[in-house]
C-alpha cells in the first residue's frame, strides 16, 4: 500500500534554496534570467576544453550558461528581497551567493539598472516624469 502512495506522489518538489546568511528557506519572487558567456575562458573554467570553447564561441554569438542564472529571493529572517546568482552544483543541490554586477550584463532579459545609455536625458526625465505633456515645450506655444 505504501508503494502505492509513493509512486502515485508527482508534485513537485520545493527548490531546495536556502539564505547564506540564515538558513532558512528563500522564496522565489521573480522569473530565471538566465547568463550567457561570449569568452572561451568563461567556458574553460567551467570545464569545457580549450578548443570546444573556441569553436562554440566562433559558431555561437553568445553561449548559455547551462545551470547558472540570477532570481530574486524573499528571505523571512531579513524581511527583504535580494537577488541572487544561483548554480545547480546536483540533483536537487544549489549553490546561492548575492549577485554580483558583472553578472548583470550576462544575463538576457534584464533592464540595466542605469538605464538605456543610448538614450538622452530629456527622454529619460519624460519617461519618469508623469503628465508632463507640454511643461518642457511651454516656450514653443
Amino acid at each position: 500500500m505504501q508503494d502505492r502512495c509513493v509512486r502515485n506522489r508527482k508534485r513537485s518538489k520545493r527548490r531546495a534554496i536556502f539564505c547564506p546568511e540564515h538558513g532558512c528557506y528563500l522564496d522565489s519572487v521573480s522569473q530565471k534570467y538566465t547568463l550567457y558567456t561570449e569568452s572561451p575562458g568563461t567556458l574553460q573554467s567551467r570545464g569545457i576544453s580549450r578548443l570546444s570553447a573556441l569553436m562554440l564561441v566562433a559558431s555561437h554569438t553568445a553561449v548559455p550558461l547551462v545551470g547558472e542564472w540570477l532570481e530574486a529571493f524573499w528571505c523571512n529572517e531579513c524581511q527583504e528581497t535580494r537577488w541572487y546568482y544561483v548554480r545547480k552544483v546536483g540533483e536537487r543541490v544549489y549553490e546561492v551567493q548575492l549577485a554580483p554586477r558583472e553578472l548583470w550584463m550576462q544575463a538576457t532579459g534584464v533592464i540595466n539598472p542605469e538605464g538605456n545609455p543610448s538614450v538622452g536625458e530629456f527622454t529619460r526625465r519624460q519617461a519618469r516624469a508623469a503628465n508632463s505633456g507640454i511643461r518642457d515645450f511651454r516656450l514653443m506655444v
